[in-house]
């Protein structure tokens, strides 16, 4: 286990909640993580950022709402990711309650590769019913090429995404992007699902205006699409600013109430999750990769047609599908892995004393001819974790092209790394996008050692070699009489994510009990030492030195040693009807009792 670390937080935050009749321990998670205020506690609608300072919203609502009344036929271009599908099925249910002709395309990553390409647009207007107006959800801000291909076609091109822009934006008739130039929009951090739901709200407004809606034509509720955007959100890990957190706890209340989406619905109901009891979690790791499995080893159009239907016999069948397709993805994804560490161990066999760990390298680029292109992201997210250094999985493309996925570490920017490699070596990279988390490239397979080294050098200029050192940060430790299940219930229906860490603690526990559960878990029994110092509302549990708790350390077999140095997570066990208090392990180290 590496190094822990206490996350500090400022004391004036942290007594101003408290006064306010915030928990200190809540107080002290809530202040590490950034609240200053209790008001920004308040997740309630009524706190959410107008769409007007979105740069160009409204005027293109304008754009759209002439589309509709003119009937004229609109085509949503979506990305294969989760983010992308859910923006698309926004779209698509929003504008239809609108009255809009609207259809979909979302490219297939194997034969078109990321965004309105110039290809996308050929196809699009070689269909039997070419559009009049392609609008981009996830994608768009870097497509230049393909939105002069459809002005060459008499196709208009409304662009909606999140991506930051590179140095020149395409030509389309509007462009809405909280990270373009001139955006005064306070939350930069929208998902690509979260950009098309402000559009929706604006459109709304931009119809109201014009006195569409009336007795007989009643008003569309968006709430009703939030499920869509929490998941959406919460899936491509985006930071969860204010503004974010309300958008996904407003979702998950949606689902939690029973009133999500068929789609959403089922498979929730593939995957056993009781949607009373959903968390952000259950969206990130049981949700989001099972509508990403459909993009990375199928075709998207599976998944939106999932989000899109109303239809629940439907949305069932698809929902086994989905979760068909994302245990082959645990297969291949499994065996990419294995192959990778082996490539890791030999090229870092010497294992050279460094300062920056016991890798000699500040960055990881790999490649091998049988990796599937659907999966490199996973790959590159698995490494990362593995070896804490940025990381760039390369897949075969086509055309004696490779593709990759990366995945950084804190303190790489990845996007702004890879410009730099850009204009150090003009020419190497055929194209990138991407943000400071992730991105994607493509370059030629014969130029695949001279990236690695380019890349190298930028890991070398941009980081130190105290960023590649792996510190878990944790919440510090819970005094014995802080645990208790309405901690548990507090933390559990939180939005967590990006930015703001789902709260995590570090103690020393006897390990009184372990047995080997669905043959591959660990059920515990742990005994921790506590003082006793602040009660947490904690009603009839019993409290104080010695008492027992029930533990699960997932995906290992091999016994613990007595005592353990762990870093856990309070969770809420649901067995036979009952609520039980919960350990989480995610790290541990054997120590001296």
């Amino acid at each position: 286990m590496p190094d822990t670390i206490g996350r500090s937080y400022p004391t004036r935050a942290f007594d101003t909640l408290v006064k306010h009749g915030v928990h200190p321990v809540l107080a002290r998670i809530y202040a590490a993580r950034g609240i200053e205020e209790p008001e920004q506690l308040d997740v309630s609608w009524r706190r959410l950022i107008p769409f007007d300072r979105l740069k160009n919203a409204s005027a293109m609502a304008a754009l759209l709402a002439d589309a509709i009344f003119a009937e004229k036929r609109l085509l949503i271009v979506a990305d294969y990711d989760a983010d992308g599908a859910t923006a698309c099925a926004v779209g698509i249910r929003a504008l239809k309650k609108f009255g809009a002709v609207v259809d979909y395309l979302v490219p297939n990553r194997f034969e078109f590769g990321y965004g309105l390409t110039p290809e996308i647009v050929r196809l699009a207007a070689a269909g039997a019913r070419p559009p009049d107006i392609i609008i981009t959800v996830d994608n768009g801000i870097a497509s230049v090429e393909g939105v002069a291909e459809a002005s060459r076609l008499g196709i208009k091109v409304l662009i909606t995404d999140h991506h930051l822009p590179g140095e020149e934006l395409p030509g389309a008739a509007a462009i809405v992007n909280p990270n373009q130039p001139g955006c005064i929009f306070p939350s930069k951090h929208l998902a690509g699902v979260g950009v098309m739901f402000y559009m929706m709200l604006a459109l709304r407004a931009e119809l109201r205006a014009r006195n569409v809606f009336s007795s007989s034509r009643i008003e569309p509720n968006l709430g009703s699409l939030l499920d869509l955007v929490a998941l959406g959100t919460i899936a491509d890990v985006v930071m969860l600013d204010d503004n974010n957190r309300i958008l996904v706890h407003q979702g998950l209340e949606r689902i939690r109430r029973g009133r999500a989406c068929a789609g959403i619905s089922a498979l929730l109901r593939v995957t056993q999750r009781n949607c009373r009891k959903i968390s952000t979690y259950d969206l990130a790791f049981v949700l989001g990769p099972r509508l990403n499995a459909a993009g990375r080893l199928d075709d998207m159009a599976l998944g939106i047609e999932c989000l899109i239907t109303d239809d629940e016999t439907r949305a069932a069948q698809i929902a086994l599908q989905l979760d068909a397709l994302n245990r082959q993805r645990r297969e291949i994804e499994a065996d990419m892995r294995e192959t990778a560490v082996s490539m890791v161990d030999t090229l870092f066999s010497s294992r050279e004393p460094q300062p920056s760990g016991p890798l000699s390298r500040y960055s990881l680029s790999l490649f091998d001819p049988g990796w599937h292109q659907g999966v490199i992201g996973i790959l590159a997210s698995r490494l990362k974790e593995k070896f804490h250094r940025p990381v760039i999985a390369f897949a075969p493309g086509s055309n004696d092209e490779i593709k990759g996925s990366g995945r950084s570490i804190k303190g790489f920017h990845l996007r702004d790394a890879l410009d730099l490699v850009s204009k150090r070596h003009s020419g190497l990279l055929l194209k990138f996008g991407g943000h400071a988390a992730a991105a994607g490239l493509t370059i030629r397979s014969c130029d695949f050692e001279k990236f690695r080294d380019a890349f190298e050098q930028a890991a070398q200029v941009l980081l130190k070699p105290s960023d590649l050192i792996s510190i878990i940060e944790t919440d510090g430790d819970l005094d014995e009489s802080e645990i208790s299940l309405e901690l548990a219930r507090h933390l559990t229906v939180q939005p967590w994510g990006q930015g703001f860490t789902q709260p995590a603690f570090n103690t020393r526990f006897l390990v009184a009990n372990q047995r080997i559960v669905g043959d591959k878990h660990l059920k515990l029994k742990l005994k921790r030492r506590g003082s006793g110092l602040v009660a947490f509302e904690a009603g009839p549990e019993p409290a104080g030195e010695g008492r027992i708790y029930d533990g699960m350390l997932f995906f290992h077999t091999g016994p613990l040693p007595d005592v353990i140095d762990a870093v856990y997570r309070v969770q809420i066990n649901e067995f036979n009807g009952d609520d039980n208090l919960q350990f989480i392990l995610e790290h541990w180290k054997q120590c001296e009792a």
